[in-house]
């Protein structure tokens, strides 16, 4: 062969390179450069403190990822981790990584409403369509992000849902609203504070810094304030060390969180007996072993594939991969053309209803409030139809 003809052929083979290339993940930010094969990153705190909320979404986004790569679909899904251990600084990294080096084409997440916040500019900027299954920041869906969604309700409908579930099942007259400095704990609670002023509830409130082990000056003045109920905006890890230090120092007024603090592990901290009659609140839906129709057919394939029960936010994770699965099963394989699928995609989810409004928010935003029984969670029903035992 000549060198001439050998140019000749290496440049056709480079062109024809480049456009298999172009078709699996090209068209404006992202994309895997494999036609048979697109890459969609899942991005939470899998390590770290908070990881007991985040791995459920990842299992049940992962159990829906390997569903789709059993049918043997012309193009497979890759699905990456990236770990940000809840820090924003390491998913601000991470996301440079999963552009520039992984060539993502969408990504499920962030996990959490401050990493959320601190990488949505990226994800705009490099036109990297992103679905989170649990963070709920209400100014999140206020930055004009056209490549952003979230399937679960925001805090400015969780906080409402908190207030006027405790209002008609407590009639509270003075409540007090805690919060620690994270992002999503100071949004919930204030959202909360709000709701609870709008109805004539009187609210005291306070604020203690996430890293603080000794809250003993929050339990003096809750304890001096003497409140009818008690809500604290945040995370587990901190949720049970405060339960337990309010019960310690002989606070009894009924104490409520939300998402953040529904994992078993608010009872270890806490202990059993400090925990016993918590309430909890969270724009997910758990599915239990009594469940019918598609959940019960999740709780089963969930169940089998991790020897464990789904947990928060593993419906909302199985739903957030299915936006992105639809639309490769419906030939959209670039991250633009993905984004424009989600503006019209509709379809009945594990967890509710998916159809995403203009600036990505969820249609539907429904609260479901729990309750620690003997020492375990127990789905009470929707916020607004649930009753309180014992």
């Amino acid at each position: 062969m000549s060198g001439a003809r050998l140019g000749r052929v290496l440049a056709v083979a480079a062109a024809a390179s480049l456009a298999l290339s172009a078709c699996a993940g090209s068209g404006g930010g992202g994309g895997t450069g494999d036609a048979s094969e697109i890459k969609i990153g899942f991005m939470g705190d899998l390590t770290g403190e908070g990881a007991a909320i985040v791995i459920p979404p990842y299992n049940g986004a992962k159990l829906a990822v390997d569903e789709y790569n059993a049918k043997n679909p012309k193009i497979k899904v890759n699905l990456i981790k990236y770990d940000t251990q809840g820090k924003s600084d390491q998913a601000t990294s991470l996301i440079t990584k999963a552009v520039g080096q992984d060539k993502i084409a969408g990504l499920i997440g962030p996990a959490f409403s401050g990493e959320s916040k601190a990488i949505g500019g990226q994800l705009e900027e490099n036109k990297i369509p992103s679905v989170s299954p649990s963070a709920t920041g209400t100014g999140l869906a206020k930055n004009g992000w056209t490549y952003w969604h979230r399937v679960v309700a925001n805090d400015d409908d969780q906080g409402p849902g908190i207030a006027d579930f405790l209002i008609k099942a407590k009639s509270p007259k003075k409540a007090f609203v805690i919060s620690d400095d994270q992002e999503y704990s100071v949004g919930l609670a204030e959202a909360v504070a709000k709701s609870f002023t709008a109805k004539g509830v009187t609210v005291e409130t306070d604020k203690f810094a996430k890293d603080a082990s000794d809250y003993s000056s929050t339990v003096t003045r809750v304890k001096s304030s003497a409140p009818d109920v008690i809500v604290y905006g945040g995370y587990y890890a901190q949720a049970g060390k405060l339960l337990k230090q309010l019960r310690d120092g002989g606070v009894t007024a009924p104490f409520t969180s939300g998402d953040g603090s529904l994992d078993a592990q608010l009872v270890a901290a806490a202990g059993k007996e400090a925990a016993e009659g918590a309430i909890l609140a969270c724009p997910c839906n758990i599915p239990y072993a009594n469940a019918t129709g598609a959940q019960k057919t999740f709780f089963d394939s969930y169940k089998a594939a991790y020897k464990t029960d789904p947990a928060i936010y593993s419906t909302e994770g199985y739903d957030a991969a299915s936006t992105f699965l639809k639309a490769i099963d419906a030939g959209k394989t670039t991250s633009t053309d993905i984004n424009e699928f989600l503006k019209t995609l509709t379809f009945d989810g594990v967890s509710k209803k998916i159809k995403f409004k203009s600036n990505g928010e969820p249609e539907t935003s429904a609260v479901f409030i729990y309750q620690v029984k003997g020492g375990a969670l127990k789905l009470l029903g929707l916020a607004s139809e649930a009753k309180l035992e014992g």
